[in-house]
């Protein structure tokens, strides 16, 4: 018996209780809307619920009496062991060994799904992170975004969204001429010019243009400069993809700045109709020459001009275009993923989206991320001013860093241990879950060599404490991943591989797989191969989806 079936089990039992209480009311309630916890204390039982403290009121009667009347009635259901009334309301309910035993079979044959739901069914959703200019290699700050947007994605996907990762290259605007500027300089064994990019990454890329182009020099100043930031361009993107790709996050959708910018063969750009529709929904107006949005209606400290009294577009203008491209590409709801230093962004997006006749609180989520230090990092060799995303991925290893990362709220500050995330102990959070996952494996290669297979399957035999334990946490894997898509937050993920791991440490030193000497093999020991393998199998997708690997030996 799941959480969802014991719901539902609750609800076939409550709905006759308040007929019987309030004959003329509708309950008007679901099995979704049954409040099920895991108590903290395992002697309370497998669930609990605060229903009746919650019903009793409408139904004009005390919390304890309803919860003892819903409390006889689950008793005699079948897979419910017992059901006991707490404190003012509480029902803690007791699963028997069979009813709860069966979901490790569930979860072995179930596999790779197991943990995916429908709860994001239906949504569409454009998850915008990392989005670094293509100026540079990717540095810490980077770092952070790449693994935390990959990870909500893994998670609407698993919750059945329809959900990309885009990166928004910002390939227009003055930072492209400076980039250009300074890889031409390097090429002309010059210094870098006033506001240029410095570091040895750009003498590098200039070393690749020269080789692309060796008429460079030769060619006209104008011409010079295009060729430099075409060429340096590619390769600058081209490294930036193949860390990402290192770091295991891919990209569905690459989109260029410079499309929202390029004229269509009537002369006008996704910008000017950006405008054109902005003004149909009548928050445009006119002043001092310039256009401006009147976005103060939905939030914004100040209105803001989208286009100058000189004609020129602004950045605003830009954010305008991208979002509505969003809408037009099918993308109901978006969520941007931005840096610490971008507060003031938040306000102007969800502008955007009111303004474009969308509900700001609903169809835009802006995600700010707190800074990362790492303790004894040194600053990039090649660009000589950042820690770079790579020498972080050599030096931590990719799965510890990505963990690392994963494992704490967006909105907390980082201070990460380099020397704690590559020991190989219990206190680094990814080995510890890694371990596990290897432990299940391992144990399972001890029980093929003792002949222990799956051939038989006795759930009633899981009675063991440290059993209930851990197939009440199995269990709530599903719940986990719906509730950690729904808030955008990897964290849990994390922080329930790591409960889980515990409680399969704590089960694997308790009750053995195989039996002890030449003692006979027996169902129970087949049961908890089962069990076994169907722990690893959660701690797998779990890992996969935080984008980290699972060990078969460690």
């Amino acid at each position: 018996m799941n959480p969802d079936t014991l719901a539902e089990a609750i609800l076939a039992v409550v709905t006759p209780i308040a007929a019987s209480l309030r004959p003329d009311e509708t309950l008007d309630i679901d099995a979704a809307d049954i409040p099920l916890e895991r108590p903290r204390n395992r002697d309370h039982g497998d669930w609990a619920s605060n229903l009746a403290m919650r019903l009793a009121k409408k139904l004009g009667t005390n919390p304890r009496e309803l919860a003892q009347q819903i409390a006889d009635e689950l008793v005699g259901i079948d897979g419910v062991a017992s059901a006991e009334v707490a404190g003012p309301g509480f029902i803690n309910i007791r699963l028997d060994a069979a009813a709860a035993g069966v979901l490790a079979k569930t979860i072995v044959e179930t596999g790779d799904a197991y943990g995916r739901n429908d709860s994001q069914q239906g949504v569409s959703v454009n998850v915008e992170f990392v989005s670094a200019n293509p100026t540079g290699p990717l540095h810490i700050g980077h770092t952070r975004w790449a693994a935390l947007g990959d990870s909500i994605v893994r998670l609407l996907l698993a919750s059945g969204a329809n959900a990309v990762r885009e990166y928004y290259i910002n390939d227009a605007g003055a930072q492209m001429q400076r980039f250009a500027a300074s890889v031409l300089a390097a090429a002309k064994g010059e210094p870098t010019p006033e506001g240029g990019y410095p570091g040895e990454y750009i003498t590098t890329l200039a070393g690749r243009v020269l080789e692309a182009r060796p008429d460079l020099l030769d060619l006209p100043d104008a011409e010079q400069l295009q060729v430099a930031e075409d060429l340096a361009y590619a390769y600058q993107l081209e490294e930036i993809k193949n860390s990402l790709d290192q770091f295991n996050v891919p990209f569905d959708v690459w989109f260029s700045e410079r499309t929202l910018h390029a004229k269509d063969d009537s002369g006008s750009s996704l910008i000017d109709r950006a405008v054109d529709r902005l003004r149909e929904q009548g928050h445009v107006f006119d002043l001092d020459g310039a256009v401006w949005v009147r976005t103060t209606d939905f939030g914004d400290d100040k209105d803001r001009v989208i286009r100058r009294s000189n004609g020129e577009y602004t950045y605003f203008a830009a954010d305008a275009a991208y979002y509505l491209d969003k809408g037009d590409r099918g993308f109901e709801n978006k969520i941007y993923m931005l840096g610490a230093d971008h507060h003031g962004y938040v306000h102007r997006l969800k502008a955007v989206a009111g303004a474009a006749g969308q509900d700001p609180e609903k169809n835009i989520q802006v995600l700010i991320g707190q800074l990362v230090s790492i303790r004894g990092a040194r600053l990039s060799k090649r660009a000589g001013n950042i820690i770079e995303m790579d020498d972080l991925r050599a030096w931590i290893g990719t799965d510890a860093l990505r963990y690392a990362l994963e494992r704490s709220p967006a909105d907390s500050p980082l201070d990460l241990d380099p020397e704690l995330l590559q020991k190989r102990t219990n206190d680094n959070p990814v080995f510890y879950v890694q371990y596990a996952h290897a432990r299940t494996h391992n144990a399972s290669r001890n029980a093929a060599d003792s002949g222990v297979d799956r051939t038989e399957f006795a759930p009633e035999t899981l009675s063991h404490e440290t059993e209930s334990a851990l197939l009440g946490a199995l269990q709530e894997f599903p719940r986990i991943v719906a509730f950690a898509a729904e808030v955008r937050e990897p964290h849990r993920v994390a922080r329930y591989l790591e409960e889980l791991a515990g409680l399969y440490h704590r089960w694997y030193d308790n009750c053995r797989i195989t039996p002890l000497g030449d003692d006979a093999i027996e169902s129970v020991h087949r049961t908890r191969l089962w069990l076994n393998d169907a722990t690893g199998q959660v701690l797998r997708n779990g890992l996969d989806l935080l984008g980290v690997s699972a060990p078969e030996r460690m």
